[in-house]
Formats: C-alpha cells, sequence, structure tokens
C-alpha cells in the first residue's frame, strides 16, 4: 500500500468492523486496528483513563478479543475495500510471530507492530535495538506484505531503534506510541488509574512527536508514519514538513470524526497557497536531507 494520507491510529474506535467502516467513511484514508494479541486479554482493573492538560491518559492494558476472533472485523473493512493495518503485539518473538501468521490470513494491506505500548509487558522492547531487530526480522520472514514498527519516544535512543528496525527490514516507521505519564488525586493522594501509570497522547504530545518524526527522517531511509497529538491540519502540515509521509490521527476523534476531512481541507487550501502540487513536495523540508 502506498505510505499516504491521513489514517485512524491504533487504539481509537479500532475494535469492531462497523465502527472502523464508519471512520473510513468520514474521510480516513486508512484504518489501524486495535493492537490484537494471541489470546483474549482484559487489561488493567479501572479506572483507565483519565484527561490532562488537554491531552487523555490511558492504561487500557492491550484489552483485545485475541487474534482468531478478530477476523470478522476485519472481513468487514476487506468487503468493503477499505486499507486496513492490522496492529499486533507479543510478549515474545515467538509469540507474535504466532500471531501475524494468523492475522496474515486475514489478507490485512500492512501490518503495524506495537513494539513499546508504555503501559504493558511490552514497553521495553522498542528501546533495545537488538530485541527490536528481533522483533521485526522474524515478523517479516514470516508474511509477505509490508511491516511498519511501531516506536517510543520513551526511549533514551531511538534513532538507534529505528535504525535496527530499518536494518531488520521494516517498510516504515510509526512515530510516536504515546508518553509514558500519570495523574495523582490530590484528595486521595494516590495515583488516578488503576495502573497507576498510562499512556498521554493528545495535543500535550504532539512537539514530542514533531520531534521524533524530524530526527528519525534524518537518519533513516524508509518512510516514516507520524503519529502524536495531531489535531488540525496546521498540525498535520507541521508533521510532513518534519518528514512525515503519512499521518495517523487518534485523540483528535474524541471531538468528532469530521477531524479527517478538516484536515484534508487545510492541507488543499495551503498547499495551493503556497504553490505546491501534491503534498508530497513539502515531506521533509524542514530537515531536508
Amino acid at each position: 500500500m502506498k505510505i499516504e494520507g491521513y489514517w485512524l491510529a491504533s487504539g481509537i474506535l479500532g475494535v469492531t468492523g462497523s465502527i472502523m467502516q464508519r471512520v473510513s467513511e468520514a474521510g480516513a484514508d486508512a484504518i489501524v486496528t486495535k493492537s490484537i494479541g494471541r489470546t483474549p486479554r482484559k487489561g488493567h482493573a479501572g479506572p483507565i483513563l483519565t484527561t490532562s492538560h488537554g491531552g487523555v491518559i490511558n492504561a487500557v492494558g492491550l484489552t483485545n478479543p485475541g487474534i482468531e476472533a478478530f477476523a470478522d472485523e476485519i472481513s468487514v473493512l476487506k468487503d468493503a475495500g477499505i486499507p486496513v493495518i492490522l496492529s499486533v503485539f507479543g510478549l515474545s518473538v515467538r509469540e507474535i510471530v504466532e500471531v501475524v501468521n494468523i492475522g496474515y490470513t486475514f489478507h490485512p494491506d500492512a501490518i503495524e507492530l506495537n513494539l513499546s505500548c508504555p503501559h504493558a509487558e511490552i514497553a521495553q522492547i522498542a528501546h533495545n535495538p537488538e530485541l527490536t531487530y528481533e522483533y521485526v526480522r522474524a515478523v517479516k520472514k514470516a508474511v509477505d506484505c509490508q511491516v511498519f514498527a511501531k516506536l517510543t519516544p520513551n526511549a533514551s535512543d531511538y534513532v538507534s531503534v529505528g535504525k535496527s528496525a530499518e536494518k531488520a527490514g521494516a517498510d516504515a516507521i510509526v512515530a510516536i506510541n504515546t508518553v509514558r505519564a500519570m495523574r495523582i488525586d490530590i484528595q486521595q493522594q494516590r495515583p488516578v488509574l488503576g495502573n497507576k501509570v498510562g499512556g498521554l497522547s493528545g495535543p500535550p504530545i504532539f512537539p514530542i512527536a514533531v520531534r521524533c518524526v524530524y530526527d528519525l527522517y534524518n537518519a533513516l531511509e524508509i518512510p516514516i508514519i507520524g503519529v502524536g497529538g495531531v489535531t488540525t491540519w496546521k498540525d498535520a502540515i507541521e508533521m510532513h514538513l518534519a518528514g512525515a509521509s503519512a499521518i495517523q490521527v487518534g485523540t483528535a476523534l474524541l471531538n468528532g470524526m469530521q477531524v479527517f476531512e478538516e484536515i484534508k481541507s487545510g492541507i488543499r487550501e495551503y498547499l495551493k497557497e503556497m504553490g505546491y502540487s501534491h503534498v508530497s513536495e513539502i515531506i521533509g523540508i524542514a530537515g531536508r536531507k
């Protein structure tokens, strides 16, 4: 599939085929599913969600029905001709290969490897270049479709991790996953979330995402898929200028599905005003190699 356009990010409205189809009809160019594992998973005890400084902190804990139960949801999108990226995770290299081998039979257009959820056991994978290489390489050997590696801004050297994913054969890097964060209830004097720590998304992490996209774009040869706090067309332009070929939108959907059309409309006007004929002409301009 072409790595371009504006996609639904994993973790937001990506559970059922019907709701994912609605997001597509609202303007999303592709759908990234919720991260799916080998077996059903209940996730963390509540509270699992709180707001913070214009963003959202979640500690859902990768709740999902298991890969074998997800076939029908994918088929809804495939039957409708909607590009779908299957997001998967695994607690070991062997497990994630099992997940993708099953998921591949659903014929997704690409597979996104969640290597970096900050409130689950997989949080440390994308902190380690060698481990990231092992995961990506094993999946690339197992399936014949595009594989995207989703990285974390919480790693001390995410560029080295990105280089390892590229070396292992990743077709693109997804940057970024949520930022490790927490809130404390000052009346109860204890953490708000049941898991104590969660992942911050939404507008507060946008500048972090832009920095990561910029750094990765200038260090790698494969495309960067930008995600993290994109809410307006101006945000999307900034992300493209930093180096993102495609952009995922997540938390902004809490304010309505019209966000995709608003972004596309604003970008069309920007390109026209600036004298460009296609968005590809502005990708990475801010840090042109």
